[in-house]
């Protein structure tokens, strides 16, 4: 099967599944597993954000949101040309991945016959749903039913370790200019790490919010996941964030790779926050850093 992804968790997800040497076309941001922009077709580019900043990236978003423009480019007849027979998109966040509607309407114009399968999880057990819906895409249930079962074991694993013990009072900071609070699927990563989140509704949208309502829901531990930057990034901007929540322990973890994408990483996300919350319990992880307190 000819497989393209358009987003980078189910890139992961297709890896996972055994399947990354069928993948022929990705977006420009799927940058796992290793290489893989050499090997498949970027079939959908995007705003270049490196070298901005948190609060300039979030300008330059909204700028082109309020005049109507596109935050990705699908390279239409690229796509037409893979002939790919499975496409996998999403619909949860137009800033995250290209919609799914714009795949379907370019393909119907091309007269391009490949099935769009979209992904929205909200929630952690989403996620590994869409693990499951994927392989049935694919051709390979059984295979995505040995990966969610694999996964399973390791989140029961965790919860076995912390049971029992008192639960800290998480707020994740998903942004830090302006700051919002982590929504959807982070929250549940929270409760599975054997913490208790602040400031979110599990499955709800992310949500901006002030340095003066996060202080005000008095957590034990604020956890910066900064979306789409890795731990050296975030380590930068948790000593930010410690500047507006004094005496609050900070964390900062690699956000980008577990956390925020709704692939099967975000397991190896459950461990590492664990770990900061109940050291000993868990091994230590290369993934976070704490910044302060």
């Amino acid at each position: 099967m000819r497989l393209v992804s358009l987003l980078p968790s189910a890139t992961e997800i297709v890896a996972a599944l055994g399947l990354a040497d069928d993948l022929v076309g990705v977006s420009f941001e799927c940058d796992r597993p290793a290489g893989i922009r050499k090997r498949a077709a970027v079939v959908v580019g995007g705003l270049d954000t490196a070298g901005l900043t948190p609060g300039q990236i979030d300008t330059a978003v909204r700028a082109r949101v309020a005049a109507g423009e596109d935050l990705y480019t699908l390279q239409a007849g690229a796509l037409a040309d893979l002939a790919p027979d499975l496409v996998l998109t999403q619909d949860l966040c137009q800033v995250c991945a290209l919609p799914a509607g714009a795949v379907t309407a370019a393909l119907a114009h091309l007269g391009t016959t490949a099935d769009v399968l979209t992904l929205d999880p909200h929630t952690l057990d989403d996620v590994l749903a869409s693990i499951i819906t994927v392989g049935g895409g694919a051709g390979v249930p059984e295979r995505a039913a040995e990966v969610v079962a694999g996964l399973r074991t390791r989140l029961d694993a965790v919860a076995l370790a912390v049971a029992d013990r008192p639960r800290p009072r998480v707020a994740v900071v998903e942004w830090v200019d302006p700051p919002f609070t982590a929504g959807h699927w982070v929250p549940d990563l929270v409760t599975a790490a054997g913490g208790e989140p602040v400031g979110a509704v599990a499955g709800a949208r992310s949500v901006p919010t002030t340095w003066a309502a996060i202080e005000a829901g008095d957590p034990d531990l604020v956890l910066v996941a900064p979306c789409g930057f890795g731990l050296a990034a975030a380590v930068e901007q948790a000593r930010d964030v410690a500047t507006h929540l004094p005496g609050r322990p900070v964390w900062a973890i690699d956000a980008d790779g577990l956390v925020v994408r709704p692939g099967p990483r975000l397991v190896d996300g459950v461990e590492a926050i664990a770990a900061v919350l109940h050291p000993g319990a868990v091994p230590p992880s290369a993934a976070v850093a704490r910044v302060s307190g």
